[in-house]
């Protein structure tokens, strides 16, 4: 990880294993933890859900910018993100500055089957088919999560241990 580095921040589609990975890292890193879907409802009070019902995709949007910019002014934690962070282009230039992002990939298999209960997902609660949705969102943001990110990795059929292993041997200087 370069010397200006301070955070690391994980990206990548719902289901990826983004909060579950950055929870476990903070405590091998020895950091603070903040997942920016969380940290929005314990701000407004209300489940994202009812953000979207209320203010829509794009009053969503604009309070997690705001969400990532009060972030990424707290030094030396793990950050998970929404998986959609990526859209705004003053997102990924905020991602790309002093923070060291890794991209969690996984097929369409595995996010679907981890998706599969999940009550809490406006994108996939909206959907009839949430396969084709989140394939949709994948190919619409992968480019993005690779743009900002410093580093890939699969976490498809993985334990959590082995993917932390893999961030830890990238972050390691």
């Amino acid at each position: 990880m370069s010397g200006k580095a301070s955070n690391v921040v994980l990206v990548g589609p719902m289901g990826s294993g983004k909060t579950s990975v950055g929870r476990r890292l903070a405590c091998v890193l020895k950091r603070d933890f903040f997942d920016s879907d969380f940290e929005i409802v314990a701000r407004t009070g209300v489940s994202i859900d009812h953000i979207f019902d209320v203010e829509g995709e794009q009053g969503f949007r604009k309070r997690e910018t705001q969400m990532l910019a009060d972030l990424c002014e707290i030094k030396n934690i793990v950050i998970a993100t929404g998986g959609g962070i990526v859209i705004s282009p003053k997102n990924r230039e905020m991602l790309k500055r002093d923070n060291f992002v890794v991209y969690l990939s996984s097929t369409i298999e595995q996010l679907l089957k981890r998706t599969m209960n999940s009550k809490s997902r406006p994108l996939l609660e909206q959907s009839s088919n949430r396969e084709k949705t989140i394939r949709d969102l994948v190919l619409k943001r992968e480019s993005l999560y690779k743009q900002v990110s410093d580093v890939a990795i699969d976490t498809t059929g993985k334990k959590l241990y082995a993917i932390i292993n893999d961030i830890k041997k990238v972050i390691s200087v």
